[in-house]
């Protein structure tokens, strides 16, 4: 036990003395420069080159693999192409082996980057594209991107300007394609669908007017001269003040086929957002619009268009059902939008790990049901990309799920410790990697005496990750409460909040509907009906509060307060419990974190702890104002 004690003293004492910034995310390999690889000259041979600690890596190309896949026996990567290879090399500094192909050909990023440098809904400082350009910084995303099969970016906010189309900025997207085209990412661009009016001197943006269509012909051929692999478009339309077909009483259908008959010669798609709600739709439960505005077009869009919809019916929210339009929609392809900026859980402030969240989403909406997937990015000018160094946890966990949605959220999560916080430097400057044997699902390590003690932490860290979602639903928003954010910034509680200037779906009384009776939004067949979007089984088992599921139980149901639950407790005293466990929680993450202190180098753990510090005030902050404000009407004086 003293020779324990006496290293981990050494090992405290050589991290303490190190400081990382976190910007070499989870590639935090040194460089070796030691294996002979044979086989094409590309990325993989660079990266293997420099990274990899054998003696010898075969490349080899096989014309008769599938796009992207790889298959790697001992030290031999065999892919169709040089992109195949190069996701290959990556998995190998990964340590596996085995074939691999990715579920999806389509799988982007959503960067919604404004030109003048501000990022809507970022956390994490400004545009790496469009402020101060720094290519180097660029060519280092695309290489994290690879690392983890992303093969597509959107550069711009889906609220485009249109001056993104303009000469100027075609040449900008051009360079940035350039450095990224080697990694097998191809660059996408949001659309402003009015461009033709600001750019062209059009008097109509109607997607039937002939000069319209020819307009927009032109600018993909002038995109396409520039950037010959240019992915395509990605359009809101018509949907919280953006300009679209219904502008001129067109259809979506309309609206995108007209875009997809200019990009198809080259081989473009369209990604056609079905977030749309309002207008059209005055006094419609906000969660039943997308439905309502997309069905009577399911089957007459272009083959190159996809409907892409998020992962649930409202908004981000720490949990939604998953959304009925993947039902639907049966006609149309269709990708699904994950968000990985943490716009309504903590933002880049709270710890919260979204592979739980997602792996819930494809445990209703199969994998085969789509043909793509996208993310909107969390990747900022910060040091360490992210804002928190946690939430580069989420942009891997994207990544690996976009080739792979079979991955479990543990699996994901080891291999980001391993590969984030998974070295450590012994007194005698040699580099040591924790025991990976050990048993880390349940936060409590098998036989511990016998491993080094970095693995326990590692077993901690892992629980406190698959812990921190639930956590955070926990202390926000549990039982199916949902949207109760404060205005506009969508950080903090406000469940009084309502302004008779804005529309209700805008308003979190409209959401929680509390009063004397109880609390919920009523969705069943007496309410709203929302429950007859989704297919059965899930239909009936939502409509019936007494076999609707307890976590999404508030969002389908307005439930008395005195409503006995499965535990036997009352709705009530299941609320606050649930508020206490999600402070709690967090506590216990302070502990955590506190504990792996002599494992962790300096700066990234004292940015860590000072944010989990904050976020316990949060939590606390959430607890106290919803329960005072709901005590109102479940304790009323």
């Amino acid at each position: 036990m003293k020779r324990i004690a006496c290293f981990v003293v050494a090992v405290a004492c050589v991290i303490s003395a190190m400081a990382e910034d976190g910007s070499r995310l989870w590639l935090r390999y040194d460089k070796v420069e030691k294996a002979v690889v044979t086989g094409p000259e590309c990325i993989a041979a660079e990266e293997l080159r420099n990274f990899y600690p054998g003696e010898r890596v075969n490349l080899v190309v096989d014309a008769t693999m599938a796009a992207d896949a790889y298959r790697i026996e001992g030290t031999t990567i065999t892919a169709r192409d040089e992109r195949g290879l190069m996701y290959g090399a990556y998995a190998l500094l990964r340590g596996e082996t085995g074939y691999s192909a990715p579920q999806w050909s389509l799988r982007i990023l959503n960067h919604w980057d404004n030109l003048d440098g501000s990022i809507e809904r970022g956390y994490a400082g400004n545009s790496i594209f469009w402020e101060g350009r720094n290519d180097t910084l660029i060519k280092e995303y695309a290489r994290a991107n690879a690392s983890i099969g992303i093969n597509g970016t959107v550069l711009n906010n889906v609220n485009a300007s249109p001056k993104m189309l303009s000469a100027s900025y075609l040449q900008q997207v051009k360079e940035i394609a350039d450095i990224l085209r080697p990694y097998g990412i191809r660059v996408y661009l949001s659309v402003n669908f009015a461009s033709p009016m600001a750019l062209g001197g059009l008097a109509t943006a109607d997607p039937l007017d002939k000069k319209v269509a020819k307009w927009w012909r032109a600018k993909a051929k002038e995109i396409y001269k520039l950037i010959p692999d240019f992915g395509g478009f990605l359009v809101k339309a018509n949907s919280e003040g953006q300009p679209g077909p219904g502008d001129y009483h067109r259809t979506h259908a309309e609206g995108a086929n007209m875009l997809a008959d200019a990009v198809k010669p080259y081989g473009g798609i369209i990604m056609w957002r079905s977030f749309v709600y309002g207008a059209n739709h005055k006094g419609e439960d906000r969660v039943k619009q997308a439905v309502s505005e997309f069905v009577n077009d399911d089957g007459k869009f272009r083959d190159n268009v996809i409907l892409q919809s998020k992962n649930g019916p409202l908004d981000f929210q720490p949990r939604e059902p998953y959304a009925p339009i993947f039902d639907n929609m049966k006609r149309t392809p269709q990708m699904a939008e994950l968000q990985i900026t943490q716009e309504y859980l903590g933002q880049s402030r709270h710890l919260v790990y979204l592979a739980p969240m997602w792996q819930e989403f494809f445990g209703f909406v199969k994998p085969d049901r789509l043909v793509g997937i996208a993310g909107v990015a969390n990747i900022g000018l910060d040091k360490n990309w992210c804002g928190h160094h946690f939430s580069q946890a989420n942009w891997y966990a994207f990544g690996r799920l976009a080739w792979n949605p079979n991955m479990t959220s543990e699996e994901i999560a080891k291999e980001w410790l391993k590969a984030t916080f998974g070295q450590w430097t012994m007194g005698n400057g040699q580099w040591g990697m924790y025991n990976e044997q050990l048993t880390m699902g349940n936060g409590q390590p098998e036989n511990a005496t016998n491993h080094c003690p970095l693995s326990i932490v590692h077993s901690s860290l892992l629980s406190l990750m698959l812990r921190s979602r639930e956590a955070c639903v926990d202390y926000m928003m549990p039982l199916g409460l949902h949207h109760i954010f404060k205005f506009d910034h969508h950080y903090g509680p406000e469940p009084d909040a309502f302004k008779a200037d804005y529309p209700l779906e805008w308003c979190p009384v409209y959401y929680h509907q509390a009063d004397s009776a109880g609390i919920g939004f009523n969705r069943s067949h007496s309410g709203t009906n929302a429950t007859s979007q989704y297919a059965e089984p899930y239909r009936s088992l939502y409509d019936d509060l007494r076999t609707c599921p307890e976590q999404y139980l508030l969002w389908f149901h307005h439930v008395p307060w005195t409503y006995r639950m499965s535990n036997g407790r009352t709705l009530w005293e299941n609320l606050q419990a649930h508020y206490d466990h999600g402070v709690a929680e967090v506590e216990d993450f302070i502990r955590i974190w506190q504990d792996a202190k002599p494992y962790i180098d300096e700066q990234r753990w004292q940015e860590t702890n000072d944010r989990l510090l904050h976020q316990l005030d949060n939590a606390r902050e959430w607890r106290h104002t919803c329960l005072t404000y709901f005590r109102t009407f479940a304790e009323p004086s």
